[in-house]
């Protein structure tokens, strides 16, 4: 098949986004993941009843590639299951580390073994790759790699940090030697690449610090789909509404969130959607100040950013967090930090602030609960940003870059 691109990923990344827009256009070779709910047994567990199924496997069956032809979807689910049983044992980011190590160089070796399917291009990922970024490279094929994180150095370095300052959050800091491993993949990763396709400036920045090749490192922000998303305008009564959505822990700075809580006290009301494996003292401490949803399926997270007055996101470390994007294209001003990676302007859709600091998040919610006009004018401000980077803007973005790989596409 002549001028199309294979991608392969682990999980549902970014809800098979990539796979989506190539096969839109006409341009993907195939698909390769490691479990889909379109193929084999989770094919078949989805036609009993939901409540019958475990959550986790309720969430492994919902893996479904929208608008993916089936017969170009290659999945591995014996791999899959092993690496879900796997990740559940998983305790410290060392022993995640180690998993993410033995995860991506299997998948990536299964997807060396298939083949190609006559493709020009592969599109993979960071971590997960180097194999068949490797045999790829052997049939002439060019390689690109999305960095979707900074580098492992960096996340490494600042999840010790956060570990030091926070002892009781997850335990003082101890040696991850799996670490190094993971980093000598991705070094090699970027030896290999065409392209080193980076969703932010922050990854960017990163990488070429790291002693990746600045040349070839291009920044594609992401999109999502803003169909059916409406945030809060006018302010319900009572305190400035906060929310929160992704994994709580230290990389997304959800100590500071919590020491900015606390020093709030009625001014907001903060709610935080996103799973957790926090100790139990950090917990009942958290919810003393804030609302913790826990894991929201994906059909009911819009309904939190329907209920949210404004956003908060003050990571530490992202690519560029989709639930950013979310929120703007729910119409909601954002409370931010450089390192989320966002496309957030200071002042414009929301606030930028430093990372590690809870007074600047607490004057910054201060800032639009007694400044009403200035927080529907960042609303509205939010709606148009995010009209610049839908799903289909950023097809249009990645496309372009993939294009003009060695000039193979037509």
């Amino acid at each position: 098949m002549t001028g199309t691109i294979v991608v392969s990923h682990l999980g549902a990344r970014m809800h098979y986004a990539v796979a989506r827009i190539l096969a839109k256009e006409g341009r993907l070779g195939h698909f390769f993941t490691d479990i889909c709910g379109t193929k084999s047994w989770p094919a078949l567990l989805s036609k009993l009843p939901s409540a019958l199924l475990p959550r986790a496997v309720q969430r492994l069956v919902g893996r479904v590639p929208n608008d993916v032809p089936p017969e170009l979807i290659t999945d591995f689910p014996l791999f899959g299951v092993r690496s879900a049983i796997r990740r559940l044992r998983i305790e410290g980011v060392a022993e995640e580390a180690s998993h993410a190590v033995w995860a991506g160089s299997r998948f990536s070796t299964l997807v060396a073994a298939k083949g190609f399917h006559g493709a020009v291009g592969l599109y993979a990922y960071s971590g997960d790759a180097l194999e068949q970024m490797r045999a790829a490279r052997r049939q002439g094929l060019w390689v690109a790699v999305e960095q979707m994180i900074a580098p492992r150095p960096v996340v490494e370095a600042i999840l010790a940090e956060e570990m030091q300052r926070f002892p009781d959050w997850a335990g003082p800091p101890q040696r991850n030697p799996h670490a190094s491993a993971f980093a000598a993949r991705e070094r090699a990763e970027w030896a290999l690449a065409d392209c080193i396709v980076c969703p932010s400036e922050f990854v960017r920045d990163h990488v070429v610090a790291e002693g990746g090749p600045a040349e070839r490192c291009v920044v594609v922000p992401y999109g999502v789909d803003g169909k059916g998303r409406s945030g809060a305008t006018l302010r319900a009564p009572g305190p400035l509404r906060i929310l929160t959505v992704g994994e709580v822990g230290l990389r997304k700075g959800s100590p500071y969130v919590l020491q900015a809580a606390e020093r709030l006290g009625p001014v907001a009301c903060m709610r935080m959607a996103g799973p957790d494996r926090l100790p139990a003292p950090v917990h009942r401490r958290l919810s003393r100040s804030i609302e913790l949803r826990g894991i929201v399926p994906r059909a009911a997270i819009a309904e939190e950013y329907r209920w949210a007055d404004v956003f908060l996101l003050p990571s530490l470390c992202e690519g560029s967090a989709t639930a950013v994007y979310e929120a703007l294209a729910s119409g909601l001003p954002v409370i931010t930090t450089y390192s989320t990676g966002s496309i957030v302007r200071d002042g414009v859709e929301g606030l930028i602030v430093p990372e590690r600091d809870p007074q600047a998040m607490v004057d910054a919610v201060r800032y639009l609960a007694e400044n009403e006009h200035i927080r529907m004018t960042m609303a509205a401000n939010a709606r148009l940003r995010a009209r610049d980077y839908t799903v289909e803007k950023y097809g249009a973005r990645l496309l372009g870059v993939l294009s003009g790989l060695h000039g193979r596409l037509p």
